[in-house]
């Protein structure tokens, strides 16, 4: 089994439509909530931990080295 962590999109809101824009920023749950962001459960994925660098966000760079279910 792979060694895997929850990750959420860090989303905000575009206050001309409102509708969500992804900020570009994914981290684990204990990084945005240190940082002030609000988790958005339905933004959840599941990432290698290894892709999480040592603050709780992902290392874009390293995923895009490898396939993934979603896009970065």
């Amino acid at each position: 089994m792979l060694d895997v962590v929850e990750v959420f999109d860090v989303i905000r809101v575009d206050p001309d439509t409102g509708r969500a824009v992804w900020t570009g920023l994914t981290g684990t749950r204990a990084a945005l909530e240190r940082d002030g962001f609000s988790v958005d459960q339905r933004s959840i994925n599941l990432c290698p931990r290894d892709w999480v660098n040592d603050s709780g966000y992902l290392d874009v760079d390293l995923a895009r080295e490898h396939p993934r279910p979603w896009g970065i």
